[in-house]
């Protein structure tokens, strides 16, 4: 019986795959292809989750007890038991004060002067007004006739948080929530908006408002008071400060919790902003953690949108500058902007995370807490796709799932871009090589503009009026489009200059492409173009199809910065990586750079064939001939390059890498490759196969060591019996079967002259 491998579990593996103890699901390991190790960052502290250049922790694989993925993606939380004991014994006041208030005074009360403590109650120093943030309600209270005080349970951005149990329900736990200071005019005028707007909130992630109820106590002013469910659990921050917390986790918590605490957190935020609310004060103590779901609470920050009158409630730890919103308000991305605080605090003390994915989540945060708002996501519901992604990006990237999905912001593209590696050598292989010596396998990228034309293209933004007008267009034939340009309307949009933009560049014409790409910042204007991800996109595209590499990275660097969970922004500057290492400067770091980029494509979605063979070139110029066959050995045979990998491998096998030969057991592998090859079929199924069997050949020949391979020599059909006599008989033969495919006399004299330069030598 297997035993299970979750840690701290003794349970075993039932014949239905899942423990007998814990319950989880056992997922045998899968092996993970190995991966050029790359430099270190200095500039990233250990175990931090910053520095795409950190190597991370060594990869590890989808076994039970690391959390499956709900129906929405989301990582299924651990479970988090109701607390024993959630009542404050002693409430004290609040560090730092609050300001008093009454009619407009803007003075703080509640200061210790002189080394005294802070006082529970007093008098405004600067209106006399009286404040106390003592709690309102005692212990055994009856509130409205119907919730009996238990206790104090925390201070609340406005008020005191009480728990109270329903007494027409037995056992039934309610939360009210009151003001600090009732003789607070704007804090009465945001419990009455309180009142009014969150009473019809329904959403799973937020906490339910039961009631309004008004409360009178004997001698003391009456009191308003929220009435909202009880949830039993843990806020995000004791959660993560417990000491229990790596039992709760089963370890350190992990990026994808974190990713997954943000979804929910944005889900509750974009159902709150579609009904024109703001929430205003998002932090780790406004979430609880309880069973295995979360809630957003302690809504009494919450406002109107364009609301510029009442008084603004946040943390200033997680809000952005206090000039920024005296000089603005607040608005969706100030929300978003605490969100990304929320998570980067979240994710300090995660474990850490290998590969792309933690500079995937930094970028996240980088956007939504900018400190040019225009920069930050528009709505709730883009950073939470981009959370997303990035969660699917960790999860391949450290226990090696494949999370295939269709990117919602480009369309898939069908190249391949192996630069070669996955073709039947052409005869020009042999006819226009210098000397009789076979070539080197080419490890090189493709052409910067083949990389170009191949890119995939944005899709077009639904809200743009010639999005869906546009598709019914040749993409072939621009000057139609541009001359109807000034005439039709609906074709005057940023979309359309974009569109033509790319067609000009699909046909070479490189200074119509700029002319129009300028048009669509025109259309956005100065300040919306600046920071809009699709005019860096198209600058980067026109620089790769002019050659000029590093000025297209720093584009596509800002693209992936706007989207850090998108694959395709990886894609490009993977690419643009591999050619850097090319072009001087340290190589070893921009391949590592270039792996990582493609690793995170490649490790998401086997269908990304084109980060397969960046990974593959990646592999090969490390001289790593076994790694690089991996990768093209993991596209699936229902793409439409896996013959193309086939044929790769057969080539990475047999084929000289930087100088040195092939080993025997290179060639054994090749051998029992190429005939299980689907080359064209027919007659150009027998001239293919002799082209490859031909280069083959020629590698295992010149490449041999010394007189000969001794035992090792893979023999048989395509090598001989492991004489070189035999050999250069089969070589001297592909190559008259070369000629005979031969279309000039050039071609054919220069293929008898090789048939010729490598015939055994006879005697008569």
């Amino acid at each position: 019986m297997t035993s299970c491998i979750r840690p701290g579990c003794a349970g075993h593996i039932m014949a239905t795959g899942y423990c007998d103890t814990c319950g989880h699901r056992h997922i045998e390991p899968r092996a993970v292809p190995a991966v050029r190790a790359p430099r270190a960052d200095p500039s990233v502290p250990a175990g931090g989750t910053g520095g795409e250049e950190s190597p991370g922790p060594p990869a590890v694989h989808a076994v039970a007890g690391v959390g499956e993925l709900d129906q929405h993606g989301l990582v299924v939380l651990p479970e988090v038991p109701v607390p024993d004991h959630v009542l404050v014994a002693d409430p004290r006041p609040p560090t730092g004060g609050r300001r008093c208030g009454a009619n407009g005074c803007t003075m703080t009360v509640g200061i210790g002067y002189g080394g005294q403590p802070t006082r529970a109650t007093g008098r405004c120093p600067r209106c006399g007004t009286e404040y106390s943030f003592l709690p309102q309600l005692d212990k055994g209270d009856v509130v409205a006739d119907h919730y009996r005080v238990l206790g104090c349970l925390a201070r609340g951005g406005l008020g005191w948080i009480h728990l109270a149990e329903d007494t027409r329900a037995d056992g039934h736990r309610v939360v009210l929530k009151g003001q600090i200071n009732v003789h607070d005019a704007l804090a009465r005028l945001g419990a009455v908006e309180e009142r009014r707007s969150l009473t019809d909130l329904h959403h799973p992630d937020i906490v339910r408002i039961i009631t309004y109820a008004d409360h009178r106590a004997p001698g003391r002013t009456p009191t308003g008071y929220l009435v909202m469910d009880y949830i039993g659990g843990r806020s995000l921050q004791q959660l993560f400060d417990a000491d229990d917390a790596e039992r709760i986790f089963h370890g350190r918590p992990r990026l994808d919790h974190v990713l997954t605490y943000g979804c929910k957190i944005l889900g509750a935020l974009q159902y709150m902003h579609e009904r024109g609310l703001l929430y205003c004060d998002m932090k780790p103590a406004n979430v609880i953690h309880f069973g295995r779901a979360v809630k957003v609470i302690d809504l009494g920050a919450v406002r109107a949108i364009g609301d510029r009158t009442s008084a603004y409630v946040y943390t200033a730890t997680f809000a952005p500058p206090k000039q920024e919103i005296d000089r603005r308000g607040w608005h969706v991305d100030s929300d978003l902007y605490t969100v990304g605080m929320t998570l980067q605090a979240l994710a300090r003390g995660t474990e850490p995370a290998r590969g792309l994915a933690p500079d995937s989540f930094r970028r996240i945060v980088d956007r939504a807490t900018h400190a040019e708002p225009a920069a930050r996501f528009r709505t709730a519901a883009e950073m939470s796709r981009q959370l997303w992604e990035v969660l699917r990006e960790f999860r391949s990237l450290q226990f090696g799932e494949q999370l295939p999905e269709s990117s919602t912001r480009f369309r898939a593209t069908g190249a391949s871009l192996d630069a070669g590696l996955g073709a039947i050598p052409g005869l020009d292989h042999w006819t226009r090589r210098p000397g009789e010596r076979p070539l080197g396998l080419d490890v090189s990228p493709p052409s910067a503009a083949e990389v170009a034309g191949a890119l995939p293209e944005p899709v077009p933004d639904p809200a743009d009026g010639a999005a869906l007008l546009l598709d019914t267009f040749p993409p072939d034939a621009p000057d139609r489009v541009a001359r109807q340009w000034p005439r039709e309307s609906r074709l005057g949009t940023p979309e359309t200059a974009l569109w033509l933009c790319r067609a000009y560049l699909r046909r070479g014409e490189q200074q119509q492409a700029v002319g129009w790409l300028a048009e669509a910042e025109t259309q956005l204007g100065e300040r919306a173009a600046a920071h809009d991800w699709r005019i860096a996109w198209h600058r980067g595209v026109l620089h790769l199809s002019k050659g000029e590499v590093p000025q297209a990275g720093a584009h596509f660097d800002t693209v992936h910065r706007a989207l850090p969970g998108e694959y395709v922004p990886k894609l490009a500057l993977g690419y643009c990586a591999e050619q850097a290492a090319g072009s001087g400067g340290d190589p070893d770091a921009a391949y590592a750079r270039a792996m990582r980029f493609y690793e995170a494509v490649w490790k998401r979605d086997f269908a990304h064939t084109a980060a397969a063979f960046g990974l593959a070139r990646g592999h090969l110029a490390g001289g790593d001939r076994d790694a690089a066959v991996r990768v093209l050995d993991d596209v699936p045979a229902t793409s439409r390059h896996h013959d193309a990998a086939r044929i790769a491998a057969v080539r990475v096998r047999a084929g000289l890498l930087h100088g040195r030969p092939p080993a025997p057991a290179d060639l054994r592998d090749a051998a029992r490759r190429l005939p299980e090859l689907r080359l064209d079929g027919g007659a150009a199924d027998g001239e293919s196969r002799a082209r490859l069997a031909a280069e083959v050949r020629e590698n295992a020949l010149h490449g041999r060591p010394g007189p000969g391979w001794g035992p090792e020599f893979p023999a048989g059909d395509l090598l001989g019996p492991g004489d070189e006599d035999s050999l250069r008989g089969l070589l001297e033969h592909s190559f008259r079967q070369l000629a005979a495919q031969a279309r000039t006399a050039a071609e054919h004299g220069r293929l008898l002259d090789l048939a010729h330069a490598v015939r055994p030598m006879t005697t008569f």
